[in-house]
């Protein structure tokens, strides 16, 4: 294999890095947006799944409730995090800066890869809070690094595809009254139809459908088999992270194709 032929391959990657740095930086400079963002899911573990450890109302076999939930609490805050990202978007607009994206020689699939990277890197932020509160709360995490490194995969794989689904629809919408109103709406079917507080066992057959072809069923299980000591995948973790890789590289396309279409 000649230079030629693999000195795209680093180029590339020096694009997309690019993109997620200049993310980072954002965040370095204010994260009060991550504090902010882990009020909800603490409220959740705190209150909600405090509540119904004690009540046993949803079976979770021999797994206390609090240590079922955490998972499912970890995606609901990548989930709610990454979900407005294509607001950003919007004001980059605005602000004049995605015109410069576009005019960079920088492929589009790099840009739109490089802003999923870097809401990963704000996933795994919400993540180090998130095991913060469940190990003051006593929850049986899993320490094992390669169960670790299991978690960060699935955290960055399930923000990389919300925010993406959320670029597409400001790339629809390209107004943020209209973009606000959709997440808001899209947000919390995304979260109970899922097994993120509840077994799909325990839905309707209708909404168990609708479970299976929900891309947040598939992280929580995947997130649920590596954090908790016991636990095990009632999916397949292989098939899980199949699912989520597939799923974002397509929206990755997808996006990258609607992205000029943003400042029409």
């Amino acid at each position: 294999m000649t230079a030629t032929t693999i000195s795209p391959i680093p180029s590339y990657l020096t694009k997309t890095f690019t993109i997620v740095q200049t993310e980072v930086v954002k965040l370095r400079r204010d994260p009060t947006d991550l504090f902010s963002r882990a009020i909800q899911p603490a409220l959740w573990l705190l209150v909600f799944g405090q509540v119904f450890t004690r009540t046993r109302a949803i079976p979770t076999g021999n797994m206390r409730y609090i240590d079922f939930m955490a998972p499912g609490i970890l995606a609901q805050s990548v989930l709610f995090t990454s979900i407005f990202y294509g607001l950003s978007a919007i004001w980059e607009r605005d602000l004049g800066i995605l015109q410069k994206y576009l005019v960079s020689p920088a492929p589009r699939t790099a840009l739109v890869l490089g802003k999923a990277l870097s809401a990963g890197v704000r996933g795994v932020a919400q993540a180090i809070i998130i095991y913060v509160l469940a190990l003051v709360l006593g929850v049986h995490m899993n320490w094992n690094p390669l169960a670790l490194l299991g978690t960060i995969v699935g955290v960055v794989l399930g923000a990389g595809f919300f925010s993406t689904f959320s670029l597409i629809i400001a790339c629809i919408v390209k107004s943020r009254e209209r973009f606000m109103g959709i997440g808001q709406v899209l947000t919390m079917p995304l979260f109970f139809a899922s097994n993120a507080i509840y077994p799909v066992s325990m839905m309707p057959p209708w909404l168990q459908v609708v479970s299976h072809l929900n891309p947040l069923t598939y992280q929580v299980d995947l997130l649920r088999a590596l954090m908790i000591v016991g636990s095990k995948s009632t999916i397949g973790i292989g098939t899980d992270l199949l699912v989520m890789l597939c799923a974002t590289a397509a929206l990755v396309v997808i996006a990258a194709k609607m992205y000029p279409n943003l400042t029409r």
